[in-house]
């Protein structure tokens, strides 16, 4: 990321690289309005965070941002032109890999330095942010007793145990008419073993109707689980219907609660925080304050030991030559290049794009192409070395910047984060995206100023100091470690106070619904 100089939040555009033939509006530009920086005039009006042509772009040529391909000129653009779908196209185009060229040893904190936090750590020695006992459902045939069983629970019960985060139940649509193998099977039970694993966890229920295909025993087979006082597992056919359930359900977790209320925070590393990078509701400002900042704060986590998880695979596309160069070795490079072309033949064998995203709301906030939003995505990861990269909802095990393999759908894709182990979640967003996340508080972070007095109650942070107040990218990223850090203490995060979470649990679906 480029510096954006002293007085940016007096310029009329930003500039993000010195080859770049176009900049971003900061504001709503009308037509004629001059850039003396640039030396251009509009042609036309320019919305804010859209694009403004500072030289000739002839049709076919390459328009260029971050000083990376975001498109080609699908007509002739003159100088002050405002620059997007209607005069820019996707092509294919070669990528150079360069695997492992820009991997360095990373600036470690010393370990005497390396901050703490308070948490909760749970036998085994994984460590949890939040203290939640957990319905897991195998299938949508078990989704209404689970969320029974959850609002059932007395309060005067729950007020007995205030060290206790609440109840939540974790309902989907899935687990039956599907195939009981292959990408979505495993998936899912990736998805459950994770949730029934994950340290924000003091207990589980998993609950299941008795006859689908995703079976609790398979599971429980497959990913060596064992019933204990933490882990229960029930069915419906086996209990004798729907209110005896709910009736069971309540009792075995009204014996879990004394138990998890046992659980206190103690003060641990500040490595023991798997983070998951998260952006939705994009705009072209995310690539400019809150995506780079929060790769500044990702970075510092690691050099503290931390873990930093991004994700959304469709939207590094034509960004991921990025992230092969930082990788920490070519193995893990070429798994990270294996994921592209499996999203490249699914697309294809579904009839769909990989240039489908950006949404209609990336693009009213200036975003173009696939190329421009991922480009401005992948800034989240940070600078340090790629270290691994994994399947969906597969457990983490290595240290540093990693990447998980997801869809873009965000709910989805957190889904997937939270499985595969981050215990606390960063969402940037520029339009606004209110989302929530049991049992993983989820910090939003605003990409501009507008949309964060709007939405001030969702939005935890404003990262559109970084232009308005002439923030440098690495403050910003020392506010959002410092945020991380209380989150992860127990600050309650604007989603948690509004109670978002509750609804936001979708494992990824692949293959034929049966």
């Amino acid at each position: 990321m480029a510096d954006l100089g002293h007085n940016s939040g007096h310029r009329l555009t930003v500039r993000l690289h010195p080859a770049d033939n176009v900049v971003t509006a900061r504001i709503d530009l009308l037509s004629g309005t001059g850039d003396d920086a640039e030396g251009v005039k509009t042609t036309g009006p320019v919305p804010a965070g859209h694009k403004v042509a500072t030289r000739a772009i002839a049709r076919g040529e390459v328009v260029r941002k971050y000083d990376q391909v975001i498109g080609f000129a699908s007509s002739d653009i003159a100088p002050g032109e405002h620059v997007h779908v209607h005069n820019v196209e996707m092509r294919g185009f070669d990528r150079d890999y360069a695997f492992c060229v820009d991997a360095r040893p990373t600036d470690f904190v010393a370990e005497a330095e390396r901050r703490t936090f308070e948490g909760y750590v749970r036998p085994g020695g994984r460590v949890g942010t939040r203290n939640y006992i957990g319905v897991l459902t195998s299938v949508n045939c078990s989704a209404t007793a689970a969320r029974y069983i959850a609002n059932s629970m007395p309060g005067e019960v729950l007020a007995r145990y205030p060290g206790v985060d609440g109840v939540v139940a974790l309902a989907h649509s899935t687990g039956c008419g599907m195939a009981g193998a292959g990408d979505g099977y495993e998936n899912l039970q990736r998805v459950l073993w994770g949730f029934a694993q994950h340290p924000n966890f003091a207990g589980i229920l998993m609950v299941g109707l008795g006859c689908e295909v995703n079976q609790i025993d398979f599971l429980l087979e497959a990913y060596g689980l064992e019933r204990g006082p933490r882990f229960q597992t029930m069915t419906l056919q086996e209990t004798g219907g729907t209110r005896r359930t709910v009736d069971r359900g309540v009792g075995l977790i009204s014996d879990m609660l004394p138990d998890a209320s046992r659980s206190v925070r103690q003060t641990v590393p500040v490595g023991e925080i798997t983070l998951a990078l998260q952006c939705g509701g994009s705009d072209a400002y995310s690539g400019i304050t809150a995506n780079p900042a929060l790769g500044a704060a990702a970075t510092l986590l690691v050099r503290h030991g931390g873990t930093a998880v991004l994700a959304e695979t469709p939207e590094i596309y034509g960004a991921e030559h990025l992230l092969t160069r930082r990788a920490a070795s070519r193995e893990i490079g070429e798994k990270l290049v294996e994921r592209i072309r499996w999203w490249e033949d699914y697309c294809e064998r579904n009839g769909g794009e990989m240039n489908n995203n950006p949404s209609p709301g990336n693009k009213a906030g200036g975003l173009t192409t696939i190329l421009e939003k991922s480009l401005g995505a992948a800034a989240k990861g940070g600078v340090t070395n790629l270290c691994g990269v994994y399947r969906y909802a597969e457990r983490v095990d290595a240290r540093g910047f990693v990447f998980m393999d997801s869809p873009g759908y965000d709910p989805c894709s957190i889904t997937g984060q939270v499985a595969s182990g981050s215990n606390v979640v960063t969402f940037t967003t520029g339009r606004g995206s209110c989302y929530g996340c049991k049992p993983a508080p989820s910090i939003k972070l605003a990409t501009n100023t507008p949309m964060f007095r709007r939405m001030e109650e969702d939005m935890d942070i404003n990262c559109g100091e970084v232009l308005d107040e002439d923030l440098s990218i690495d403050a910003m990223g020392e506010r959002i470690f410092e945020k991380v850090i209380r989150v992860a203490s127990g600050e309650a995060t604007k989603s948690e106070e509004l109670g978002i979470g509750d609804n936001e649990f979708i494992p990824w679906q692949i293959g034929a619904t049966m």
